[in-house]
């Protein structure tokens, strides 16, 4: 399975915000869009990602005050991205070693969609019960 066919099954949809947006902004995002990290752009750059881990970073490091600060003091700035023709388990294995829990997917430079660790689960559980299906079949067969 590729990614193309994760995002395919989920949908491509992406939330994005600007380096501007102040953390508790984002934090409302978050919630309002029932995701686990935004994708951070500057007009049609990717500029990082923020994730639910990167509320806990800031306000670790600066208790509440931390709210009213940018995004972009906190976001991930080095992003690991996805690509639609990629297959799941380089994704899994760059996910896994990285711990990474989000992956923006480019192609030719533009944003196409979000992979997250819980989507490649899925589709490993759906694939391998397919497979299961299919063997069931052939031996009953």
């Amino acid at each position: 399975m590729f990614v193309a066919e994760i995002l395919k099954t989920k949908g491509n949809a992406v939330f994005t915000v600007t380096p501007d947006l102040s953390v508790a902004g984002a934090c409302r995002e978050l919630e309002q869009r029932r995701v686990g990290a935004l994708v951070v752009c500057d007009g049609d750059r990717v500029a990082g990602v923020f994730s639910e881990r990167d509320v806990v970073r800031a306000l670790a490091s600066e208790g509440p005050a931390a709210l009213g600060r940018p995004v972009s003091a906190y976001m991930t700035e080095k992003v690991i991205v996805a690509e639609p023709r990629e297959p799941m388990a380089a994704l899994m294995t760059r996910m896994t070693d990285r711990r990474i829990r989000h992956l923006p997917v480019m192609e030719s430079g533009r944003l196409v969609g979000v992979v997250s660790i819980g989507d490649v689960v899925k589709a490993q559980i759906a694939e391998h019960a397919q497979e299961a299906e299919s063997l069931r079949t052939y031996i009953a067969g």
